[in-house]
């Protein structure tokens, strides 16, 4: 309970935040996702990841594209396949989002110690969520 109303006010914060770049927060997840497994995404694995159902995210994914952005784009090895990549209005967007202070605020209330231990905790719990998925491959985020 805890961790899921933790969750939500600060998603709260971050949407307050986003609100003045005019990014959805799903926008913003989609943007930092791209940004950290890099260019050559595909729809499948971002659905992986933002733990949403493949349509759901294609769909999205044309919205960001109709948006400027993100853009699909046919693989040339395999032509079945779409990449995603961040247009330049969407790398703007991902250095902005990466400036904001709300999470940086919330987590300066922690000691490093605090926060170390907090991560440690809260990657024992992925770690146990994805295995319960049977999902085995963790993405690739920033460290901090």
């Amino acid at each position: 309970m805890y961790i899921a109303r933790t969750r939500d006010a600060i998603v709260k914060n971050r949407v307050k935040e986003l609100y003045n770049f005019d990014l959805s927060i799903r926008q913003c997840t989609i943007l930092m996702v791209l940004d950290a497994l890099g260019e050559n995404s595909t729809p499948a694995e971002l659905s992986r990841w933002v733990f949403r159902e493949q349509h759901s995210i294609s769909d999205f994914l044309k919205r960001m594209e109709r948006d400027g952005l993100i853009r699909r784009v046919k693989d040339l090895d395999r032509k079945n396949m779409i990449r995603v990549t961040i247009t330049e209005k969407g790398r703007k967007a991902v250095h902005d989002i990466k400036k904001l202070g709300s999470i940086r605020k919330i987590m300066s209330s922690l000691t490093k110690e605090e926060h170390q231990q907090l991560r440690a905790i809260l990657e024992k719990l992925w770690d146990k969520a994805l295995e319960e998925l049977g999902i085995n491959k963790r993405p690739i985020f920033p460290s901090s």
